[in-house]
């Protein structure tokens, strides 16, 4: 009996695209850790709520603008991201954060759902250090109702992302 990504994705709630993009990265046995929820875990404090951890142990993946192309930034739960700081970091003039469409444009996936990974279109990705505070994070499986579990050190080599000091610091 065969399996397809639909399948699996709809036993675990992760959408299939990226349950498939799991597997194209040698992280098929994650499809069986996602976890879905009957409520939306639109944000960080939704989805830390529903799966009982740290607000800072999610992982937000959060798409801006800079200069108008998007780029996409994984940062803890708990913290905002400086825009001050990615533009500096990507040597950009404007961050913005990117309108609605150009999320699903670039990831193929709606806000409160986009993964950290399996994006429709290839991106740069900014990963801040905050998410290696964890053995393990939570991230957006493609869909608002659904998390999977993973450790950060490798949710940043498999997003390809480059680690940076980007979330603002309170006084």
């Amino acid at each position: 009996m065969t399996t397809t990504a639909a399948t699996d994705a709809g036993n675990s709630g992760a959408h299939p695209r990226f349950a498939e993009a799991l597997r194209e990265l040698g992280l098929g046995h994650l499809v069986e850790q996602v976890r879905r929820f009957p409520d939306a875990t639109r944000t960080a404090t939704e989805a830390a709520a529903a799966v009982g951890c740290e607000l800072s142990q999610i992982c937000k993946s959060l798409i801006f603008a800079a200069d108008g192309v998007p780029v996409l930034v994984l940062m803890d739960g708990a913290s905002r991201v400086d825009l001050e700081l990615v533009r500096k970091e990507l040597g950009a003039d404007k961050v913005t954060r990117a309108k609605v469409d150009v999320v699903r444009e670039t990831t193929g996936y709606a806000i409160g759902g986009v993964p950290p990974f399996g994006h429709k279109t290839r991106t740069r990705v900014l990963a801040d250090r905050s998410l290696l505070e964890h053995d393990v994070v939570w991230a957006a499986a493609g869909t608002p109702y659904a998390v999977f579990p993973i450790a950060p050190e490798d949710l940043v080599a498999h997003a390809d992302g480059t680690l940076v000091d980007v979330r603002e610091r309170t006084s």
